[in-house]
């Protein structure tokens, strides 16, 4: 069974008919619909998804800090896809990683934090070894 096999395809679509209207979707069904796309065109879709995620967090959790952790938590994790397919992205996930550690140091949870600070300047740097640079 290939990969396209466990695509739901209705769901594509409503996804692709909802960002396409003419009115502004709010960002918790941008984030939704980014979500179903990704399966399908990732180069497209994780870059948006990345920072729908991030903004969804403020907007809509700043007052529940779990639950903006775990959606910019979301937003690395699709960042680190992009990164992976396209190293050359590396700005994409250096943003979603600072965004990440700014929550984390919200939360006082400065352990986290050393760690995402120690990806950001390995990525930083140059010398990480998924970084595609020259």
């Amino acid at each position: 069974m290939t990969h396209m096999a466990h695509i739901n395809h209705d769901a594509v679509l409503r996804a692709r008919v909802a960002l396409l209207g003419s009115e502004t979707l709010p960002i918790r069904q941008q984030v939704a619909a980014f979500r179903v796309l990704v399966q399908v065109s990732p180069l497209a879709y994780l870059p948006l998804l990345t920072d729908a995620l991030y903004h969804y967090s403020r907007q809509e959790f700043a007052h529940q800090p779990g639950t903006a952790l775990a959606l910019r938590a979301e937003s690395v994790d699709a960042a680190r896809r992009m990164h992976a397919l396209e190293p050359e992205r590396t700005p994409l996930l250096l943003t979603a990683l600072i965004r990440y550690g700014k929550q984390l140091s919200l939360m006082d949870r400065h352990d986290e934090l050393a760690s995402v600070n120690a990806e950001i300047a390995l990525l930083g740097s140059g010398h990480g070894p998924a970084l595609g640079r020259p």
